[in-house]
């Protein structure tokens, strides 16, 4: 989201001011963990912070506090006095998350002898602005961070924190499909040094990471990012890339937005990732399946909106995609696009939404059968023939039926 003009200024406003529209913004009375409930010395970090100064928190946003020891010892506390669950997330470095009634609340103990030290050891200068919580709440920005958030730039201020976790390049890259944040030069050599190091990370935090770059505003832009880059080299799919130099501009004129945010992060991660690539992040089956199938067909499109195939064929096309088919018609030529959409908004189309015109205990009712395999393939008959207009009434699927039943 871009800020608003109020928000453009917000480097000139004063201290106890800045720090009153960011207390309002993250309203922290409606959290279960309340500020009186925090250790002095606790901080608030990172996402909250930046995004409260952008004014684009989420209504339930993800809180990262850091306190001075025991963050661990702090969350199972308050298990015991709130309703919520404590996930112990890295026992080494003394890090918890605190999940109760909708909000996700990460716990960590401070790293070096200061906030200002702890803030200093971060990935980038937008994620290292914080919040104080002692008797005189202060903003804490010793990188640089609003400056670099407000002039949209993203910058990694010592190398050295990129080596502390080989995850940080891909973060920064979610970053900008998520904020329209520009690359800092100096911080792209770094990234294109490190690349080779991604895969020292979890598979499982690699794979959450490119889940909400795909779903990102501005992940066309990323995704360039990460091919130029090559920081996904090991699990990059090969084959012919979709062009994304025309996406959002001309795909936004006949795509609703709710339809543009269903179809571009399947399609974007379907282009970005082979098979065997989200196979080995452990992508979920369903999500593998999806891309399987929607990359079957993105190869076999005949440049004429599969009008060259058999009934048959395209029937299952329309079976295969039917939920995800917005994410086949971004690629299509213009003209077939708009009428594609127009059949796939109707949800009586028979070929776009393809089904059965009889149910199984209907037909097992009509023509005396029993459940098995020929049942099935006198549904797949009949959902044929519906889809391809030549059933529009019960009783026409009833002698349909009987006829193919005679003839089986």
């Amino acid at each position: 989201m871009t800020p608003t003009k109020a928000d453009e200024t917000i480097l000139a406003v004063d201290q106890a001011d800045l720090v009153k529209v960011v207390l309002e913004r993250l309203k922290l009375d409606q959290c279960p963990v309340q500020a009186s409930d925090l250790p002095e010395g606790t901080a608030l970090v990172g996402g909250a912070v930046r995004d409260a100064l952008l004014n684009r928190l989420a209504k339930t946003p993800d809180l990262d506090f850091v306190v001075p020891c025991s963050a661990i010892n702090l969350t199972q506390e308050f298990t015991k006095k709130i309703d919520g669950r404590c996930v112990i997330l890295d026992e080494q470095r003394d890090m918890a998350r605190f999940i109760s009634n909708g909000w996700t609340i990460d716990f960590a103990s401070q790293m070096g002898s200061s906030i200002e030290e702890d803030l200093w050891r971060r990935d980038f200068s937008v994620n290292a602005i914080a919040l104080t919580f002692d008797s005189h709440p202060r903003i804490l920005d010793p990188t640089g961070g609003m400056k670099d958030l407000f002039e949209k730039r993203l910058v990694a201020f010592r190398e050295k924190n990129l080596l502390d976790d080989p995850l940080r390049p891909l973060r920064g890259i979610r970053l900008i499909a998520e904020m329209n944040l520009s690359l800092d030069s100096k911080t792209k050599s770094f990234f294109c040094k490190y690349s080779n190091l991604l895969p020292l990370a979890s598979n499982e935090r690699i794979q959450a990471e490119i889940q909400k770059l795909v779903e990102g505003r501005w992940a066309e832009t990323a995704i360039r990012l990460l091919k130029e880059i090559g920081l996904v080299e090991l699990w990059s799919n090969k084959d012919s890339a979709m062009n994304l130099e025309t996406f959002s501009s001309k795909m936004e004129e006949i795509f609703s937005p709710e339809e543009f945010d269903l179809a571009m992060p399947l399609a974007l991660l379907t282009d970005l990732l082979s098979d065997d690539g989200l196979n080995l992040l452990r992508f979920s089956r369903k999500q593998r399946k999806r891309c399987e199938r929607l990359r079957y067909w993105k190869k076999l499109d005949d440049g004429k909106a599969f009008q060259t195939f058999s009934e048959k064929d395209r029937l299952k096309l329309h079976q295969d995609l039917e939920e995800d088919l917005p994410s086949l018609i971004i690629q299509l030529q213009r003209s077939d696009q708009e009428i594609w959409l127009r059949r796939w908004r109707n949800p009586n189309d028979p070929l776009f939404h393809p089904s059965c015109p009889l149910d199984g205990n209907t037909l097992q009712k009509e023509l005396q059968l029993s459940e098995g395999v020929q049942l099935g393939e006198l549904m797949r008959h009949l959902c044929h023939e519906r889809a391809f207009g030549r059933l529009n009434s019960r009783d026409e699927a009833l002698q349909s039926a009987r006829d193919w039943w005679k003839h089986n």
